[in-house]
């Protein structure tokens, strides 16, 4: 009887070690256990040097909703104009704050030594081993596009696993998942060979659906500006900058924010959710971009008031990316009225954001915004169309092979030269090859969880997806070579920034042609000193040298990241 009263006591104490544990650090291992307690231990809390944790929940209500005592603090509202005087340069760690040795003690480590994450991605990424990536994504490249050749075109898409083209729906004209990219002109050959393609000659027709994503309408600037330049007539550059001053002008009073579908016709939103996804990513982006290739003033002004409204309303968490406490930063969903929180998803378009950052220099909370993008991917070996935040699951399953989470990976490596992130492009090359690849190319994957698939290689995996992974490993590539010379237009093609495209005999026509000023209603424009980025929390400055090799993020926010994800 002994043994069993041994057995028992080292039982009771391993119990009573574990509730200090998680009394004292909110941390400790699961004890087996697999149901979801109300103390939000599935959201791990960060305790800063500065005294307790962040409550995990928001004000009362009904659990498992917005507003409920369940999930991160994403779900509390932000106060409107905040966050520009909150976002401070973080605080270094001094002798008694929270350094690497005190966060390698709370993680289960002994303050000495790496940790797995270290191990698994610090160092330098040894040459052969970036051959050999390299070599697989151009095969990956090549697999695909020899097979549209051969079985598919000249129409527009490739079946991979019938081995067949695909064309519009004829029979279906309302049918948009195919119709809203797919016109009968070689799209793939046309997407894989940096081309364009531009029809204006009759405009939209009258029986026409007059509703249009922000993206949609406010996503022409950068191609028509060019070809207007080149040509030597404005109409181009003309339609596409009178219809993004047009979206400017409808945006919200109160928030700055701008809906994700309108109603051309009348000016009526339709859809008033703002967010970085689906229906408003690229209108975002060619605002900045038209700005870095030509050089007009406005474009920047509006992308400086754009992204100090994304700043105030949509991003939630804590001050800075890499310091600090409470959940990582992420930017949420709103009503653009009102800036309250409209649902708990966000979507796989919106891991183009960090790239942008990069663009604007906000490099810090660009690496905080992909490390949660890389850990959905993590756990599913892709990107689902949607993710549940509150829920940790995706709401709508399937993955169409999207470029967005590669090609940012591939502008932060370009910004810090991290070997983090060569490995984060090997994970995403071979998760490709294991789960995507079929008899003729790579076919979307239907379910993320059971990875089964639909008949269908979408455009942009050749022109996108494949050109960004070779990029990130081809460190010899004459675009790296070119130091500024060129940019990635929201297609992945490849443009050059030429300073003839800067030089516009009708820029004083557009400057005058709205007749009010179009960056804000009321108020003041910045002077040209004040042209930068209105409320980064960063520059490219601020990831020093000697971070190089080190994570990108520390490690106890890596896990805290892969815990609020499900993944561990």
């Amino acid at each position: 009887m002994q043994w069993r009263a041994l057995v028992l006591g080292l039982v009771l104490l391993r119990l009573g070690l574990h509730g200090v544990l998680w009394l004292v650090f909110g941390l400790g291992p699961s004890m087996g256990f697999y149901q979801r307690f109300p103390l939000s231990f599935g959201f791990q809390r960060l305790r800063g040097p500065d005294g307790p944790a962040s409550p995990a929940s928001g004000p009362a209500g009904r659990p498992g909703t917005p507003g409920g005592p369940s999930g991160p603090s994403w779900l509390q509202p932000q106060v409107p104009g905040a966050a520009a005087g909150r976002r401070r340069a973080p605080r270094r760690p001094g002798p008694d704050v929270c350094g690497p040795g005190h966060w390698g003690y709370v993680l289960g480590g002994r303050g000495r030594g790496r940790d797995e994450y270290e191990k698994r991605y610090s160092g330098a990424f040894p040459p052969q081993l970036r051959a050999q990536m390299r070599d697989l994504a151009r095969g990956m490249f090549v697999f695909g596009y020899d097979n549209y050749m051969a079985h598919a075109f000249p129409e527009d898409e490739l079946n991979p696993i019938h081995c067949r083209g695909r064309g519009p729906d004829r029979g279906d004209p309302s049918n948009l998942n195919i119709n809203d990219v797919l016109g009968n002109y070689s799209l793939t050959l046309v997407d894989a060979l940096d081309t364009l393609a531009v029809n204006l000659k009759t405009g939209v027709p009258p029986d026409s659906n007059n509703e249009t994503c922000t993206a949609g309408a406010g996503s022409l600037l950068v191609e028509f500006g060019i070809l207007s330049r080149l040509l030597g007539d404005s109409t181009f550059e003309w339609v596409a900058r009178r219809a993004v001053k047009a979206l400017w002008n409808l945006r919200s009073n109160d928030t700055g924010l701008l809906g994700n579908v309108v109603n051309i016709q009348t000016g009526h939103w339709v859809g008033k959710q703002s967010g970085l996804g689906a229906g408003l990513d690229s209108f975002y982006e060619y605002l900045l971009k038209s700005y870095i290739l030509f050089g007009e003033k406005e474009d920047l002004e509006m992308f400086n008031a754009a992204y100090k409204s994304i700043q105030n309303y949509l991003r939630r968490g804590r001050e800075a990316c890499n310091e600090g406490e409470g959940d990582p930063p992420l930017y949420v969903n709103v009503n653009m009225f009102s800036g309250q929180l409209m649902n708990t998803w966000i979507d796989s378009l919106q891991a183009f954001f960090p790239g942008l950052q990069v663009l604007i220099g906000d490099v810090e909370d660009a690496i905080c915004l992909h490390a949660f993008y890389y850990a959905i991917w993590k756990r599913y070996g892709a990107l689902p169309e949607r993710y549940n935040w509150q829920l940790q699951a995706p709401d709508v399953l399937f993955y169409p092979l999207r470029p967005e989470l590669v090609e940012s990976t591939y502008l932060l490596y370009q910004a810090t030269r991290n070997p983090f992130y060569l490995h984060v492009g090997m994970d995403i090359l071979q998760s490709l090859e294991k789960y995507t690849k079929v008899k003729c190319g790579y076919a979307t994957l239907h379910h993320v969880i059971d990875k089964s698939k639909e008949d269908r290689m979408e455009s942009f995996f050749l022109s996108e997806t494949c050109k960004y992974l070779y990029l990130l490993f081809d460190e010899e590539n004459p675009v790296h070579k070119s130091g500024t010379r060129y940019m990635f237009t929201t297609e992945g093609h490849i443009i050059s920034v030429d300073e003839h495209l800067r030089e516009s005999p009708w820029k004083e026509f557009f400057s005058e042609e709205g007749g009010q000023d179009q960056v804000g209603k009321s108020g003041h424009r910045p002077r040209p000193h004040e042209l930068k980025v209105i409320n980064s929390s960063s520059n490219c400055n601020r990831v020093p040298d000697e971070r190089r090799y080190s994570l990108p993020l520390k490690s106890v926010y890596m896990r805290q990241i892969d815990q609020m994800v499900g993944l561990i």
